[in-house]
């Protein structure tokens, strides 16, 4: 019989139209006006942290909606941006400098939904407001910082392969090598030359040899900073509460942070221009650290100052950097003593393994340098950025380290918690710095989306108009599908985790209303033409489907692909354009061709028609 839809294919339809609609209903719920509360470096968050918010809001009489601990971070709810603002300042007062208090807005989910995992959309800084920073990488730290290392591979690779030499040091540029005979130069740059193909070895005449960088090499390490970077900063952001941040590369050496949704600027400037990074090094055995207070400091080491702000005197050479470090754990030994698990890479883990090996039951210290600009530039322009290096550890090698090791020694399990997060968030490859920021105000984000919202209503409408007087009740059909259409644009948008909805992609789904229809057009008049070519109107809706199928599929991959192309090489509003052409055309064919066609067999399949409302 023609025209019945099978029993299976239309529970397939109506559960994938429920899910879309079920993750399309936290949109309805809104938002409310929050706080969020993290750890700065020497501070944890726990439950006694959880019951002083409480007791300090209470005191207050600042009224809440709730007060929830999750993953390290304790959210407070409340009424309205009056109680938020007071709250933030108060909770600042009352916690100090060790965490971060800063103000956003959490999405009013009912439980049952989020545990299902519904969220609603996530819109993007022009239409939830927000700030915009753009930080600049310090190329020249991160080209240093590599021939730094490149200096301490060359020592090590010489001794492990037997080559003597008299010294290896840093240049301007590159790094120098030097020899005492010429068969041992020429021994020398063959074996180096085999392990580093990406360097430029040039011998001189004074039995030296200069290593530089190709331009290959130049520009990986560039990358390589940057992207490094990109890594810390997120994970940085997370302390800021905000749904749904954007961390993208911009040009050569610039990072991109969009904050949707923040209204704490200062905040977010404070925790994103906290430029640090960390190193393992050796202590200082051989001098008396009075002697380097007094001002005679050995050559080959500095005094830096611990947390308590007593002097530690370090040698300079760098045994490892934070950027090697995988992963970090906090826990306690066999006999109870608070500890900090680490995991190297593959590089770091030899670096480590080949200092330790002669350096059994000598301490070593963990160093946190954080960099702040002298808000000066150089001779080309690029900010200069001065160190401030801390002691925040220092503990007994007990045996020849690898890719695992422990720091001991640590004097409470909150200190082990804290220094395993500041490895776990990992080392900035080169200093940073916010270079320019734009922020958008709240309100003109509530603008922009009341605008957006009036064009898809006033589209959506006349559309709806047009289709219902021009094919009576089929037109009535092609709406329900216009209808069902909006909906699961809006669920899966909600669905995808890196989906964001901007004012270029409420356009979008303003053009998507206009082609949804498109699909019914071509269905319908054609089953008009069968109609007219004399068909019954069961043939007629049978071959108007069937006919227009590959029309409808050919017209919708090629704008699929423009929108594809425009995913591929736009930017920000490009990209947020092409997301929700491209699900709003993938929904549009699902509503026309399946939707549309099964809602007609329910009403018209297997009668005896003499006429169709077309």
């Amino acid at each position: 019989m023609l025209n019945q839809t099978p029993l299976w294919k239309l529970l397939v339809l109506i559960f994938i139209v429920g899910i879309c609609a079920l993750y399309a209903t936290p949109n309805l719920y809104g938002e409310d006006y929050a706080v969020q509360i993290s750890a700065g470096r020497n501070a944890t968050v726990d439950d006694t942290l959880l019951s002083k918010v409480t007791e300090t809001l209470t005191t207050e009489s600042i009224e809440t909606k709730s007060i929830v601990l999750d993953n390290e971070q304790i959210l407070v709810r409340l009424t309205n941006s009056d109680s938020q603002l007071l709250a933030r300042e108060t909770l600042e007062r009352a916690l100090g400098d060790n965490y971060y208090v800063a103000m956003n807005l959490a999405p009013d989910t009912p439980d049952w939904l989020a545990a299902l995992g519904g969220e609603p959309m996530k819109l993007g800084l022009d239409l939830r407001g927000g700030v915009h920073f753009l930080m600049e990488v310090d190329m020249n730290s991160a080209i240093n910082k590599s021939f730094e290392d490149m200096v301490s591979d060359f020592k090590s690779a010489l001794r492990e392969e037997g080559i003597r030499y008299r010294t290896v040091r840093q240049v301007e540029g590159g790094v120098e090598i030097f020899f005492r005979d010429q068969d041992t130069l020429d021994k020398a740059e063959f074996f180096l030359r085999n392990r580093n193909r990406d360097l430029v070895f040039t011998e001189k005449n004074d039995l030296r040899i200069v290593v530089n960088m190709s331009e290959q090499k130049l520009a990986e390490t560039r990358d390589y900073a940057v992207k490094q970077n990109i890594t810390i900063i997120r994970n940085r952001v997370n302390q800021l509460g905000v749904a749904e941040p954007s961390v993208q590369k911009q040009g050569v050496d610039r990072i991109a942070v969009q904050l949707p949704g923040i209204q704490d600027t200062a905040r977010a400037k404070e925790i994103l221009n906290a430029t640090a990074t960390l190193e393992f090094r050796s202590v200082d055995l051989d001098h008396d650290v009075r002697d380097a207070v007094a001002g005679r400091v050995p050559a080959g080491s500095e005094l830096v100052l611990n947390q308590d702000g007593q002097p530690q005197l370090l040698k300079k050479k760098i045994i490892l950097t934070g950027n090697h470090i995988i992963d970090a754990n906090s826990s306690a030994d066999e006999y109870g003593i608070p500890q900090v698990n680490i995991s190297l890479d593959s590089k770091g883990g030899s670096k480590m393994s080949q200092f330790t090996k002669d350096s059994i039951g000598k301490p070593m210290a963990t160093v946190f340098i954080e960099y702040k600009t002298t808000g000066e530039r150089d001779a080309n322009e690029k900010l200069i950025f001065e160190a401030k290096r801390e002691v925040i550890s220092i503990a007994t090698i007990q045996a020849r380290l690898g890719s695992s090791f422990r720091i001991t020694g640590l004097d409470s399990p909150q200190e082990a918690h804290n220094l395993a997060l500041l490895l776990r968030a990992g080392a900035l490859i080169a200093p940073i710095q916010i270079v320019e920021e734009r922020t958008v105000g709240p309100s003109l984000g509530k603008e922009n989306i009341e605008l957006g919202k009036q064009a898809i209503i006033w589209g959506f409408v006349a559309v709806l108009i047009f289709m219902l007087v021009y094919y009576k009740a089929f037109g009535l059909v092609a709406d329900l599908a216009l209808t069902l259409n909006l909906v699961m644009i809006v669920g899966i948008m909600s669905m995808i985790p890196g989906a964001t909805l901007s004012l270029p992609g409420m356009a979008g789904i303003v053009l998507t209303v206009g082609m949804a229809v498109d699909a019914n057009v071509l269905i319908f008049e054609r089953i008009r033409e069968e109609l007219r070519e004399g068909r019954s109107p069961q043939q007629a809706i049978h071959h108007g489907y069937d006919s227009a199928f590959s029309t409808i599929l050919d017209a919708n991959i090629t704008t699929f692909i423009a929108g594809l192309i425009l995913f591929a090489v736009g930017t920000g509003p490009i990209k947020g354009f092409s997301i929700t052409l491209m699900i709003g055309i993938a929904t549009s064919m699902f509503t026309a061709i399946f939707i549309t066609r099964a809602v007609v067999n329910a009403w018209c399949g297997g009668k005896p028609l003499k006429t169709l409302s077309i």
